[in-house]
């Protein structure tokens, strides 16, 4: 890694919701709220994003696990801010605590895994797989 990659390393993302990302547009409900997909989608980018700097070229991170939990609902129009803190390392496996905040508090919280990867031999693999559908 070109930088040393530590624990600690935080990131922020900012957006503002609208029908795009409303559960409706997920398809995971029926009200015109943030979407859960959409949130989860926004933890990963946040969470990636804060700890690409520090991969060597070829690597990339793929997230592997996302226990969230969405408390609130985030009316249409609102701006949400998403933090991500990277809180352990496993060589090639990274650990982050993640929160979504809008304008009324905390939104949703998760705790999200990320590993390293050599990006080419990952899609490689990806790309090989074969058989049935589960």
């Amino acid at each position: 890694m070109s930088q040393k990659l530590e624990i600690g390393i935080k990131n922020q993302r900012e957006m503002k919701v609208d029908e795009t990302k409303s559960a409706v547009s997920a398809g995971s409900g029926t009200l015109m709220v943030f979407g859960t997909p959409f949130v989860a989608a926004l933890m990963e980018q946040t969470a990636e994003e804060s700890v690409r700097p520090y991969l060597e070229p070829g690597q990339a991170t793929v997230g592997t696990k996302l226990v969230l939990n969405h408390t609130a609902a985030t009316p249409m129009n609102r701006a949400v801010s998403c933090i991500s803190e990277l809180i352990a390392i496993d060589r090639r496996r990274l650990v982050f605590r993640v929160v979504v905040c809008d304008e009324a508090g905390q939104v949703a919280d998760a705790e999200h895994e990320r590993f390293i990867v050599d990006a080419e031999k990952f899609m490689a693999k990806a790309n090989s797989r074969g058989g049935e559908v589960c």
